[in-house]
């Protein structure tokens, strides 16, 4: 498997992917905005459309040579619009995306039958098509990859602070609505980076579901980033090696290893997770001026 060309370029998008999209799915989880990913996976469908659209105008070959650039830029323009519309609470966030899931999706399917495309084309951006990755494509991956990691983990202070409490961070001098709008834009890379693997309809499981998992085995932020990543890492990787030899979706494939990971953790956390023996001690840095007696004791 590790010497067919075809799967050392999809292993290395996958590998990326996995490694980049619950950096960014961790923020979105503290911030309750876990189906962000989806409404912008929808919106970045209709990028694919539009710059099928252009490349078929311009008579590129292939007609989707810049369906991914699309995607980029609708994506980047849908999730400034959502942040941007749910700061100045004009609408709800569950409307604006709401809004953002049916004019994503009916945009895209209008499209591109404008571009002399069908609907069969455009089922490799909704679930997923790793075996048309080229090697443009992994050096465009490995690009937004690093864009999405020097973000989150660069900036992991001050996105965790604006997570927590908005108030909190504005009083402390963070630059708040523009740490938003990064954030925002930042997923909407994410989404187009994990576009190819997973697809637009699977696009927001792979950035939340390793979260999950780790949030039942981690006790901290820094701590559950971490194992989210290991756990995207495992999961397309295994995912995707796992369709090397039997014919199934990568993406779907990978979605549902991802739903068994945190199915095992959630069963294993109640044999794992002990109480400590004795009374509990709430300043254990302190000297104890006090004896408190246990049952038993004299």
């Amino acid at each position: 498997m590790l010497g067919d060309p075809f799967m050392q370029r999809a292993l290395v998008v996958a590998a990326l992917v996995g490694l980049a999209a619950p950096v960014i799915g961790t923020y979105l989880v503290q911030r309750r905005l876990s189906l962000l990913g989806d409404g912008i996976g929808h919106v970045a469908l209709t990028g694919v459309a539009l710059g099928w659209l252009v490349g078929n105008a311009m008579e590129l070959t292939p007609h989707d040579a810049l369906a991914v650039p699309g995607a980029v830029v609708a994506a980047v323009v849908g999730a400034v619009t959502i942040e941007l519309v749910r700061q100045h609470g004009r609408t709800s966030g569950d409307v604006a995306l709401a809004l953002l899931f049916y004019g994503g999706i009916a945009g895209g399917v209008l499209i591109i039958s404008q571009a002399g495309g069908t609907n069969a084309n455009l089922v490799g951006y909704l679930f997923g098509s790793i075996s048309t990755v080229s090697t443009g494509d992994v050096w465009l991956t490995v690009v937004l990859a690093g864009l999405v990691l020097g973000v989150g983990l660069g900036l992991r202070s001050a996105l965790f602070a604006i997570s927590q409490d908005e108030e909190f961070a504005r009083a402390s001098g963070l630059p708040v609505r523009a740490l938003n709008l990064l954030v925002a834009v930042v997923a909407a890379l994410t989404v187009t980076v994990a576009m190819r693997v997973v697809g637009v309809l699977l696009v927001s499981a792979l950035m939340i579901v390793p979260v999950a998992v780790a949030q039942l085995v981690a006790s901290s932020f820094r701590r559950t980033m971490g194992v989210a990543m290991a756990t995207g890492v495992v999961a397309t990787v295994a995912g995707l090696s796992t369709t090397y030899w039997y014919d199934a979706s990568p993406g779907a494939t990978i979605v549902v290893l991802a739903l068994a990971m945190y199915a095992l953790a959630a069963a294993a956390r109640p044999f794992v997770r002990r109480r400590p023996s004795g009374p509990h001690d709430p300043h254990p840095q302190l000297d104890d001026d006090v004896q408190v007696a246990t049952p038993g004791s004299r």
